[in-house]
C-alpha cells in the first residue's frame, strides 16, 4: 500500500497528540463527509455554515482511517472510540500539514492567480503536464484559505509537478497563501476589474495580485501577460519583491512567449507561437481569443519548469472547456440541434467581453440565431451601473440576435441597447429561464454568461433537460 501519509508523519507535522490506534497510513485527505473515500483522513473543519466536528460520525461511517479534531472540541464528541489526531486548530493542523507536504516535495511548482483565466490556465496546465510527468494540481476552484493548504496536503510525495491556483478578493489574502505554496513560477494572468467593489481602481487589484511575488522560491519567474496594460507596473512590483527572473507572454511584439498569427475557429484555435525564440505551429481544443492567452502562459511555465515542450504543444490540441467555462452542447431539437455554451460559472467585464467574441465567432446553423443570456456581474460595488453599461458596445459588435438579460445589475444595460437588438430583460433567473426555454430554436447557438452567484447554471440546466445532449462537442478535427 502506498500511503499519501503515514499517520507518524501526520502527527510529527501538525505537533498532534494521537488518541487510539492509529492505521499505518491514510489513502487522501477530505474536509466532505459527502465525498470521503475509505482510509482518508477526514478534517473537521469549522466553516462558515457548518463545523466538521458535526459529522464525524458520518466520516466514520464513510470509512474514514482516522479523524483529525480539535482539542476543544473533544468533550462534545464524548466516549467514540475512533482513531483520532487531537490538535489546537483544525485548519491550522491542515496548514502544518501542507506546508510539510511542500517541504517534502521535489516537485516543480507552479501558482497561478490573476482577474481572469486562473482556472482555465489551472486546468490546462493540469492537462499537458499529464503528459510529461505525475502532475497533482487543485480541484475545482481551490484557492482559498482552506483550499490551498488542502491542496498542498493531499500532492503525494512523487508529484512532479504541482499547479496551485491562488484566488483573492481582498488585500492581504494572497500572501500567505503563496508564502505555503512556494512557486518556481508565478503566473498572473491578466489585471481586469473583477472584485471592483473592494478596490478604487485596478492598481489597488494589480497590488494585491502581486503578493504572489512574494512567495517565490530563490531563482524562480514570474511570468505576465505583457499584453496587460498593467504589465509594467506588475513588472516593477516584481523587482521590488525580488523577483530574480521576469518571463512574459501574449501578442506584444516583446513577449518572451509570443502569438505572432492566430486563427480564431468555432471549435478550436491555431496559432503560429515564439517559444524562447524558436516558431511553433500549435492547435488549441478549445476556442477564443483568451483561451490563446491562457495557452501562452501554460506555454511559458511549462517550458519554464523543464517540461518537453513537443510533448506538451501536442497536448493542447486535445484541451476542452469545462463545464461553466466554456463547455460546449450539441442539444436535440425536435427540429435540429441547438449549440449551448455554457459559461455560467463567472463573468466580470473583461471575461463577459472575451465570452461575447466567442458568441461572435460561432456560426449558427441553418436559419439559427446568436443568443446571449447574461447576468449580473458581481462584486463591482459603486462601479457596476457603469461596467454593465458598457456592455453595449461589445453585445453590439457580436451580431447578436436575441439578448436576454437577468439580474438587478442588468437593468441599466436594457435602455443603453439598441432597438434592432431583441432584447428581454427580468430580474430573477426563474423569471427570465421559460422565456429562453420557449425561444430557442433549432440551428441556434446559445451563450449563457453570469455570475455564480446569479445562478445562471439553473438555466443551462433547464436547457439540457429539455433538449438533452445530441453529441458531445470535442476538439475540433
Amino acid at each position: 500500500m502506498t500511503w499519501l501519509w503515514t499517520s507518524a508523519d501526520m502527527v510529527d507535522a501538525m505537533g498532534g497528540r494521537p488518541v487510539g490506534t492509529l492505521p499505518e497510513g491514510i489513502t487522501g485527505i477530505s474536509i466532505d463527509t459527502r465525498t470521503l473515500a475509505s482510509g482518508e483522513a477526514f478534517f473537521a473543519i469549522k466553516g462558515d455554515q457548518f463545523d466538521g466536528h458535526d459529522f464525524v460520525t458520518a466520516a466514520m461511517a464513510a470509512g474514514a482511517g482516522l479523524i483529525v479534531v480539535a482539542e476543544a472540541k473533544l468533550p462534545a464528541l464524548g466516549k467514540l472510540q475512533v482513531p483520532m489526531i487531537v490538535v489546537d486548530d483544525v485548519l491550522e493542523g491542515l496548514v502544518r500539514l501542507g506546508i510539510a507536504s511542500r517541504a517534502r516535495s521535489k516537485a516543480q511548482i507552479i501558482a497561478v492567480t490573476g482577474s481572469v483565466g486562473k482556472t482555465t490556465t489551472k486546468e490546462a496546465l493540469r492537462h499537458v503536464l499529464a503528459d510529461v510527468g505525475k502532475v497533482h494540481a487543485s480541484a475545482a476552484s481551490f484557492n482559498n484559505h482552506w483550499g490551498v493548504p488542502l491542496t498542498l496536503a493531499r500532492m503525494p510525495a512523487d508529484t512532479e509537478y504541482g499547479v496551485f491556483e491562488i484566488g483573492m478578493n481582498h488585500p492581504d489574502e494572497i500572501r500567505p497563501l503563496v508564502k505555503m505554496v512556494r512557486p518556481h513560477v508565478a503566473i498572473i494572468t491578466l489585471i481586469a476589474p473583477a472584485h471592483l467593489g473592494h478596490f478604487n481602481d485596478l492598481e489597488e487589484i494589480a497590488r494585491a495580485k502581486a503578493e504572489i511575488f512574494e512567495g517565490i522560491v530563490p531563482g524562480g519567474y514570474a511570468l505576465l501577460n505583457r499584453d496587460d496594460a498593467l504589465f509594467g507596473f506588475l513588472e516593477q512590483l516584481a523587482r521590488e519583491a525580488g523577483v530574480e527572473h521576469i518571463r512574459s507572454f501574449g501578442q506584444d511584439a516583446a513577449a518572451d512567449y509570443r502569438a505572432v498569427a492566430m486563427k480564431l475557429l468555432p471549435n478550436c484555435s491555431c496559432m503560429t507561437a515564439v517559444l524562447a525564440g524558436e516558431e511553433v505551429a500549435i492547435k488549441i481544443g478549445a476556442p477564443g481569443r483568451h483561451i490563446v492567452q491562457n495557452a501562452l502562459a501554460v506555454l511559458g511555465a511549462a517550458h519554464l519548469v523543464g517540461a518537453d515542450m513537443a510533448r506538451v504543444a501536442m497536448a493542447l490540441a486535445s484541451l476542452t472547456p469545462e463545464d461553466g467555462r466554456g463547455a460546449r452542447h450539441r442539444l436535440h431539437h425536435p427540429d435540429g440541434v441547438i449549440t449551448l455554451i455554457d459559461e455560467s460559472y463567472n463573468a466580470n467585464p473583461a471575461s463577459m467581453r472575451a465570452a461575447l467574441e466567442l458568441l461572435h465567432a460561432a456560426q449558427p446553423e441553418g436559419r439559427g440565431r446568436r443568443v446571449a443570456v447574461l447576468g449580473d456581474m458581481l462584486e463591482l460595488g459603486n462601479h457596476a451601473a457603469k461596467l454593465h453599461r458598457e456592455l453595449a458596445q461589445p453585445i453590439t459588435g457580436a451580431e447578436i440576435n436575441t439578448l436576454f438579460i437577468g439580474g438587478p445589475e442588468m437593468s441599466v444595460l436594457a435602455s443603453a441597447l439598441p432597438v434592432e437588438i431583441q432584447t428581454e430583460y427580468r430580474q430573477s433567473v426563474e423569471e427570465l429561464q421559460p422565456l429562453v426555454i420557449k425561444a430557442v430554436r433549432p440551428g441556434d447557438v446559445v451563450m449563457v454568461k453570469s455570475s455564480k452567484g446569479i445562478g445562471f447554471s439553473k438555466i443551462v440546466g433547464a436547457l439540457m433537460a429539455k433538449y438533452p445532449p445530441a453529441e458531445p462537442l470535442g476538439p475540433a478535427e
